[in-house]
């Protein structure tokens, strides 16, 4: 595995303006709990450095994240409209590899619905949902604090909500 530095990490964050003082839904699926806790410490890290209050809510493992996403919208709280709570959503956990097909259909089908649900409702989002191997690469990509991919997907998420609210603001000063 290529190993990120901290220059590289700095680089790509300092290339992009990020939202501050946002209110950010943290989905977490603790299957690998040691795993989970260090993407949580590396997106908390990256969310409180930008001002951010975060909501956490843990589902039983990678499946549940989309659908847990999709209660958040259904109840008003994420989404396209203008009020409401959630300006972004950062989902973490991690999914290894055994000796069936179970890790393809759980990798597939949970980054599949996360993305057709971000999309069709206009989510910011940041995703560090691993797919590994084995423990010790989720470890080496969960590692790293805001260097981490949980650091990753923060910054993402916190890039996307400042993209859509810089492009809702340039529409509103064209409009008529």
């Amino acid at each position: 595995m290529v190993e990120r530095t901290k220059l590289a990490a700095e680089r790509s964050a300092d290339a992009m303006t990020l939202a501050r003082n946002a209110r950010v839904l943290i989905l977490e699926a603790p299957y690998y709990k040691t795993i989970t806790e260090h993407l949580l410490a590396g997106a908390l890290e990256v969310l409180r450095s930008h001002e951010c209050q975060t909501d956490r809510v843990a589902v039983p493992g990678a499946l549940e994240l989309p659908q847990a996403l999709k209660a958040a919208v259904g109840a008003g709280l994420i989404g396209s409209g203008s009020h409401c709570h959630y300006a972004g959503v950062v989902v973490l956990g991690c999914v290894i590899r055994g000796e069936t097909a179970h890790y393809d259909i759980v990798c597939n089908n949970a980054n599949h619905w996360l993305m057709e649900t971000v999309i069709r409702h206009n989510i910011p989002f940041g995703n560090a949902v691993l797919t590994v191997d084995s423990e010790a690469q989720a470890l080496a990509r969960a590692d790293g604090g805001a260097l981490g991919k949980g650091g990753d997907a923060a910054r993402a998420c916190l890039r996307l909500i400042w993209l859509k609210e810089n492009f809702n603001q340039h529409a509103a000063a064209l409009a008529p």
